[in-house]
């Protein structure tokens, strides 16, 4: 590979009288030349701009066509009209080694225009080239020698391991730090490490808790089923994502609890546990990121990937006879590369029009987008203002014994300050002989008197506070037996009392309410688990989550819990940031793994 460094650039400079010498012209050619190329490597790059064409005209001849390409000194290469090349003709046909070739262009210069030299100090130099001639080679290599670009190191992307074994090797890749309320792609790349005839099955679930998948979950499915690869083959599965506007400034992406299994032709192989990639939130445009991490480039960096002086115009596939080579097979897409350029802008955005369809992406089976919003009605809606209605819940902790009391969050009943009468009724499913079926009841009160239906009916008794100047109300729970609930769900019921200026209602919360996707999970010491949450009656908000003790373990901002090393059950509490009053709780019930059990 030739030098590419052209730089610190030198230029003459003029002063009277001053003598110039051949040196001087050159070094004034050399200045403007190196400027350009400069120039030409750092905006555009390396590749064709346009023509330059291959076919194959016989069994022994080629056909490149007029063009103009780019190499990696920067130099243009111009093929001024088509140029027909017999195979055996080419530079490098002689060291062919093997049926596959590369065709390939590079920059030569030719001295032309022969005259009189004027000096003749040296009678050997009578005559001197006039011109030089900027033009181009076509040559031959083998495809194997074709040495690969340099690939920098890059900070844009974040990798991590899902599936590794002597055959294949699975990797979940997106970028490092991706933009809120922007889609993002993920990908999960399978690649075949060797020769082996074996198939791959991989299952798992990602659980991405800062971002909103097609389905509306936080959740990838990941179904590689029975993928079967030659060597260095790769098989690619992407994932389009929104990323929620959460005030968090990293997420943690992580593999549900019990979901990864990989098999090799139905044998079993081992996936890794504890699966953790780290992605970082920002508030900066798509394109301001990817403009940031390829402009940190740097002059040395550049210098240490720097790209051949050649350009690969197309590989060709080669049958090899007693006397010569005859040409089976042109392919130009696997060898060619384009540049970019300005003045083609408007017609590639023409060309794009017919793929792109920008006000519906989710025609394109390649995106997936995320689910839309859905509009949604009250369970139970009321031209009365005055009334309001909800659910709640208490929750009781493990194992909670006959008199001991215990409380709800504080609750918004939507109705606005003043004199406001609440209520509470434990709601359960009965049977109901009269309709042959399943009906939902309420009790109001005490629940002694349905004593028949005390299968199904917690025994407490239930008191309510209403807090006037707040507009909010929290619910008391004293348990008369013992139960072995985690959770109680109330139905509450407030109806207001208007009085002078109290007729002016606040923002209605009334119906609306959070649950987590699953309530209690049962889980290992030190173990990972993402509480997702479900929305009811209203649309997506941020949420806070936090532990309703100390030394319980650990959650971060997105809701990715660590179990803590000592077993128990531990209660986590979710609520909305924005509206504290509407909450809920999960609990993980921690466990020792059979692991730790038998080292005991």
């Amino acid at each position: 590979m030739n030098n590419s460094q052209i730089y610190p650039f030198e230029r003459n400079r003029y002063y009277p009288k001053k003598r110039l010498s051949s040196a001087d012209y050159q070094a004034e050619q050399d200045y403007f030349n190196n400027k350009r190329r400069f120039l030409n490597g750092l905006m555009y790059g390396q590749g064709v701009v346009c023509g330059l064409g291959v076919f194959s005209l016989d069994d022994l001849s080629l056909l490149v066509e007029s063009g103009v390409a780019i190499d990696g000194m920067g130099r243009e290469i111009v093929v001024e009209s088509s140029d027909v090349k017999k195979l055996s003709s080419l530079a490098g046909f002689e060291n062919l080694k093997s049926n596959e070739a590369t065709l390939c262009l590079r920059y030569r210069e030719e001295p032309v225009h022969k005259v009189y030299a004027i000096d003749q100090s040296d009678p050997e130099k009578e005559f001197q080239y006039n011109r030089v001639k900027e033009g181009y080679e076509l040559f031959l290599v083998d495809k194997g020698d074709i040495q690969e670009e340099y690939e920098m190191d890059s900070e844009f992307l974040t990798r991590g391991t899902l599936m590794s074994s002597d055959h294949f090797l699975v990797e979940y890749t997106m970028p490092a730090t991706v933009s809120r309320s922007k889609l993002v792609k993920a990908r999960v790349v399978v690649k075949k490490l060797d020769n082996a005839d074996v198939r791959l099955t991989y299952r798992g679930v990602l659980q991405v808790p800062a971002f909103s998948c097609g389905d509306g979950t936080s959740e990838i499915s990941i179904d590689i089923v029975d993928a079967e690869l030659d060597e260095g083959e790769s098989l690619y599965y992407e994932y389009w994502m929104m990323v929620l506007n959460t005030p968090a400034l990293e997420s943690n992406i992580i593999l549900k609890t019990g979901t990864a299994a990989g098999y090799e032709n139905d044998r079993s192989v081992p996936v890794p546990a504890n699966f953790a990639l780290k992605v970082l939130l920002s508030d900066m445009l798509p394109r301001e990121l990817v403009n940031r991490e390829i402009g940190r480039l740097n002059l040395e960096m550049r210098n240490i990937g720097a790209l051949g002086d050649h350009i690969r115009l197309a590989d060709l596939k080669l049958v090899r006879t007693d006397s010569a080579y005859i040409i089976e097979d042109v392919e130009e897409a696997s060898a060619k590369s384009y540049i970019t350029s300005p003045a083609q802008e408007m017609r590639r955005a023409e060309y794009l029009d017919y793929f792109i369809k920008y006000a519906d992406l989710g025609n394109d089976s390649s995106v997936v987008l995320p689910a839309k919003d859905r509009s949604y009605t009250p369970e139970h809606s009321s031209s009365f203002p005055e009334v309001a209605t909800g659910i709640l819940e208490i929750p009781l902790g493990e194992n909670a014994r006959k008199g001991s009391v215990h409380y709800s969050g504080e609750i918004v009943h939507g109705l606005g300050k003043g004199n406001v009468y609440v209520d509470v009724g434990y709601e359960y499913i009965r049977e109901d002989e009269s309709i042959g079926a399943n009906a939902k009841s309420t009790i109001y009160g005490n629940p002694d008197i349905f004593a028949p239906e005390q299968r199904t009916v917690v025994d407490a008794e239930t008191a309510v506070r209403v807090l006037n100047d707040k507009g909010s109300f929290v619910v008391g729970a004293r348990l008369n037996k013992n139960v072995d609930y985690l959770v109680l769900t109330y139905r509450w019921v407030a109806i207001r009392f208007p009085a002078g200026n109290d007729l002016e209602l606040s923002e209605d919360y009334s119906g609306r309410s959070i649950s987590p996707e699953t309530p209690t999970v049962r889980m290992s010491t030190k173990e990972n688990h993402y509480f997702g949450v479900r929305y009811n009656n209203m649309e997506k908000c941020s949420v806070t989550y936090e532990l309703t003790e100390a030394g319980t373990g650990s959650i971060t901002a997105d809701g990715i819990y660590t179990a803590p090393a000592k077993p128990g059950v531990y209660e986590i509490r979710i609520y909305c940031t924005d509206m504290p009053v509407i909450c809920t709780y999960a609990y993980a019930i921690v466990e020792k793994s059979g692991f730790e059990e038998n080292n005991e």
